[in-house]
């Protein structure tokens, strides 16, 4: 097979892993049916999915390193099996200890698995004027699987109830996921992608001089930089995906919240691509200020949106922002420290939506339990939006390993 093909093949089959294992931006369905039907408190329903979040982020770091060592196809393949096997375990439980082990733990192992074998090895593939577009293209499954998972998930609440709906997506996921891992594989160790931009074209990216190792990657400004962005806007986008289905119950008094979680999820999707394609053009950090202040924005204006048309259009641009924040960081990443400790160095900067995934939805729960709205949660959210943006104008690339110390004194 030619490579370019084949590093389409490894695209679409990334691309369609992480479509199943986006069962975790379903879970406010989930948690709506746990807090109606076994009585749970917005704080309790929102554990399992924070526990999956932490777990998840703190996962890619092995995982990277594994994937970067012994390649996409058995990470992947381990991902998908812990993502149903947990899924299915939760199956087996009705309290809270019970299912956040299972789907917490388990679940969130196997996605942060899975996740970090796909997208490093579909850029491998491809040019540095393509790591935007070819990024945008593989997280855009796990933001679109909302699109299908959270009516389905619905559905199957309310035919079979919430123990065998766990099971069914967990054995739909584990097949799925397993079989298209066997797809993924990085370039031959002297593969060179083709250069796709024309001589003398101006590179708005700013790729790396060389491979940074994840020890030279933690002593640059720009890592913490990019950490701290990527946990502001990942609370942000978490904290209403999250909660989403109750936000609708709470503010418009509608039952089918999980309508607008598909909805957002699109956008979700379309925000990785679109952010991916105009990065690559205008570059990451301009990007970045460019979400960074929209999100903050919509967030501060969500508690007045008391009406289903300018519910759905937050919903929507929640979504976009978050997606695109999804796209932009592991680009940045690759841009910044390299391509060939891609697996392991995206994992650390990982770390930070893992923060962020937790603090969100555990905050908004709180929040949402103690005043009965999630004003506050949303102007907290705001504010960090708008700290995130004040940062992405002194984010620059660093220049080179060997100059650590000189770069410091031009990034601002």
């Amino acid at each position: 097979m030619a490579n370019s093909s084949r590093g389409w093949v490894v695209t679409l089959a990334g691309t369609g892993i992480n479509l199943a294992l986006g069962v975790l931006y379903a879970w406010s369905v989930f948690a709506k049916a746990l807090t109606e039907q076994w009585n749970w408190s917005k704080t309790q329903s929102s554990l399992p999915y924070t526990l999956a979040i932490l777990v998840f982020a703190l996962m890619m770091i092995p995982a990277g390193r594994w994937q970067d060592k012994a390649g996409p196809r058995i990470v992947a393949t381990v991902g998908g099996i812990l993502t149903g096997s947990g899924l299915i375990l939760a199956s087996f439980f009705d309290s809270v200890m019970g299912i956040t082990i299972s789907f917490g733990l388990l679940a969130g192992a196997g996605i942060g698995l899975g996740y970090a074998a796909a997208t490093p090895a579909a850029v491998k593939w491809f040019p540095p004027e393509k790591k935007g577009l070819i990024t945008g293209i593989v997280v855009s499954g796990f933001g679109l699987a909302s699109v299908y998972i959270a009516p389905l998930t619905n559905y199957l609440l309310k035919v079979y109830g919430i123990n065998d709906s766990f099971r069914i997506l967990g054995i739909a996921f584990l097949l799925v996921a397993t079989l298209l891992a066997q797809l993924l594989t990085n370039p031959p160790a002297d593969y060179k992608a083709p250069v796709a931009s024309p001589a003398g074209k101006p590179q708005n990216t700013a790729p790396a001089v060389n491979d940074y190792s994840w020890q030279e990657m933690l002593k640059t400004r720009q890592f913490y930089l990019l950490w701290l962005m990527f946990a502001c806007g990942s609370l942000a986008g978490l904290m209403i995906i999250g909660h989403l289905s109750k936000i609708a119950k709470v503010q418009l008094n509608i039952q089918w919240g999980f309508a607008l979680v598909a909805l957002l999820a699109i956008f979700n999707a379309g925000g990785r691509i679109i952010a991916g394609i105009l990065s690559d053009v205008i570059g990451r950090t301009r990007t970045m200020l460019l979400v960074f202040v929209l999100q903050a924005i919509v967030m501060s204006l969500f508690a007045k949106l008391n009406t289903l048309s300018l519910l759905a259009a937050g919903a929507a641009l929640v979504g976009f922002n978050y997606g695109a924040c999804l796209s932009l960081f592991p680009s940045a990443t690759a841009d910044y420290f390299g391509t060939r400790n891609l697996g392991l160095n995206y994992g650390i900067v990982f770390t930070a939506w893992g923060v962020g995934g937790m603090v969100g939805p555990l905050l908004a729960g709180w929040v949402a339990d103690t005043t009965g709205t999630y004003t506050y949660a949303y102007y907290i959210a705001a504010l960090l939006c708008v700290l995130a943006a004040g940062l992405s104008l002194v984010t620059r690339a660093p220049r080179s390993v060997a100059l650590l110390g000189q770069e410091e004194k031009h990034v601002a």
